[in-house]
């Protein structure tokens, strides 16, 4: 059981007032990825983010976020991608499956596209414990997601802003394409 608080965060978190954000969402457990997209999109607001630079896109379930979140890399401007979802432990290897796929396509669409996507997916044993890491006891697992794609995405432009141009192709998010 976790002990700590999901909406609590260490360290500053920087401003995202010039930042664009793609968020991909689960329809599947719709009661408690609504929470977490409540809580993503009050996160970005609340560090300054423009609710026009928000984007919010549903796919089915957590194995199709990996897949909804290439889309935003392939065909938006965004800086970062959000991706929120659930999946909650049955009698059956499902929830393996479906865990080890969505965490191995977000790592490698992160690495492959050069773009931040922060892993707001909760992996529950039972539909209370999802609701308490949604807004419930240990805070919002979207609050989080959302504060970790902010300083990503701060600590991208960061570390592009002090790399020598002559050695760099542009990775600018207009212009981003895939590394490998």
């Amino acid at each position: 059981m976790a002990t700590k608080n999901l909406s609590q965060f260490v360290g500053e978190v920087p401003s995202a007032a010039e930042m664009k954000f793609g968020i991909v969402v689960s329809e599947w457990n719709q009661e408690v990825t609504g929470a977490l997209l409540d809580g993503a999109i009050g996160t970005l607001i609340a560090y300054g983010c423009d609710e026009t630079n928000i984007i919010v896109k549903r796919v089915p379930g957590s194995f199709e976020l990996p897949l909804g979140a290439q889309f935003f890399a392939e065909y938006t401007d965004v800086d970062a991608v959000i991706a929120l979802g659930c999946v909650i432990r049955g009698g059956t290897p499902h929830f393996e499956y479906v865990c080890q796929g969505v965490t191995q396509g977000i790592t490698q669409l992160m690495i492959s596209w050069n773009m931040p996507i922060a892993f707001g997916v909760l992996t529950t044993d039972n539909h209370q414990q999802a609701l308490d890491r949604a807004g419930g006891k240990h805070g919002n697992k979207g609050d989080e997601a959302a504060v970790t794609a902010i300083k990503m995405v701060a600590l991208q432009i960061d570390l592009e802003s002090q790399a020598d141009p002559n050695n760099l192709e542009d990775r600018r998010p207009e212009d981003r394409r895939k590394v490998n």
